[in-house]
């Protein structure tokens, strides 16, 4: 298998992880709710997550990040993570997916 087929395959075990990290106020994981700007995966399997919250204060953060760091560790192929919490862009609701939205009655 190629290392593009293998970082493809990685990528999508890891967000499949990532969509069951829920913030606990809202019934939609982080992924869906598009707080996950970017998943960066080296050829060792180091991955770097780049996140942000709904909001800057918001009191679950600490929480949140160590459920996603927690349950990428577990996916199998991923050798180290960081995760880098950003507020750089801002969140808004237009970034989250269609299905999230419907879940939250915005459509």
């Amino acid at each position: 298998m190629s290392e593009t087929a293998q970082s493809l395959i990685l990528r999508e075990r890891i967000e499949a992880a990532l969509r069951t990290v829920f913030d606990p106020e809202i019934p939609v994981n982080v992924f869906d709710l598009g707080l996950v700007y970017g998943i960066d995966i080296s050829d060792e399997g180091n991955v770097k997550v780049t996140m942000t919250l709904t909001a800057p204060a918001c009191p679950a953060a600490p929480e949140i990040l160590f459920d996603a760091e927690s349950k990428i560790r577990e996916v199998e192929g991923v050798a180290d993570v960081h995760m880098n919490l950003t507020f750089d862009p801002p969140w808004t609701k237009d970034m989250m997916s269609e299905e999230a939205k419907l879940e939250l009655g915005f459509l």
